[in-house]
């Protein structure tokens, strides 16, 4: 029972690492505006930048990023410890669960920054967490996956675009490069869950009416 106690506890430390609302804050201390009530209503980094600034926005977009990849640096040393430490229950080898325990605390993350529960589960769409913990669990699948993004930003300009173009070659390069299952597993729901998300700015897209990078929204009130 304390094993299957303590394995929850790790995913509500990734849920709630994923959860800091970094965009957020930077909104009600940099201009005492709620960033959820600007823009597009997202508290992830572009809107920040069409909100508030570069600055702001590449300080909430680091921040987020880390927030991912801590959300697995902790996985990978909390349940090996925990291994040692408790009795694990028979028939488990924690040399094949470990990596499962650690895609699920990424994903746990991936839904708190996307569903933070002090912002009564209204966030961001999950893309710098996702960097971060695809940086840190499959990092080659990452780079591919933030070239992609920043070369479609650069001809396009559409960060949303970019997202989702990231997000399926992320997918393609964990199978192509024979990653573990487990982490095979996490990156596609991962990347599913971030296409989802971007749902309204397909639609946008489609009908010509997604803004830009660089097209700023001044804050209300």
């Amino acid at each position: 029972m304390v094993f299957w106690i303590a394995c929850a506890a790790g995913l509500a430390v990734g849920y709630l690492l994923g959860s800091i609302p970094t965009g957020y804050l930077a909104g009600k201390l940099l201009r005492g505006v709620d960033i959820r009530e600007q823009g597009s209503g997202s508290t992830g980094a572009t809107n920040v930048l069409r909100t508030l600034g570069k600055w702001p926005a590449l300080a909430v977009l680091v921040v987020d990023v880390l927030k991912g990849a801590a959300a697995v640096l902790f996985a990978r040393w909390f349940y090996p410890w925990l291994a040692d430490a408790a009795a694990v229950p028979a028939g488990l080898d924690a040399a094949v669960w470990t990596p499962w325990a650690v895609c699920l605390t990424g994903l746990a993350a991936l839904v708190g920054h996307a569903r933070p529960v002090w912002l009564n589960f209204a966030g961001g769409k999950s893309v710098a967490a996702g960097l971060g913990l695809l940086l840190a669990l499959a990092w080659p699948a990452g780079v591919g996956g933030l070239a992609v993004f920043a070369l479609t930003v650069a001809i396009f300009r559409f960060v949303s675009l970019g997202s989702i173009l990231a997000a399926a070659t992320a997918v393609a390069l964990v199978w192509v490069l024979n990653e573990p299952l487990a982490y095979r597993l996490l990156v596609t729901a991962g990347g599913l869950y971030v296409v989802a998300r971007h749902r309204a700015n397909i639609q946008r897209l489609i009908a010509g009416a997604e803004p830009r990078l660089g097209q700023r929204l001044e804050p209300q009130g």
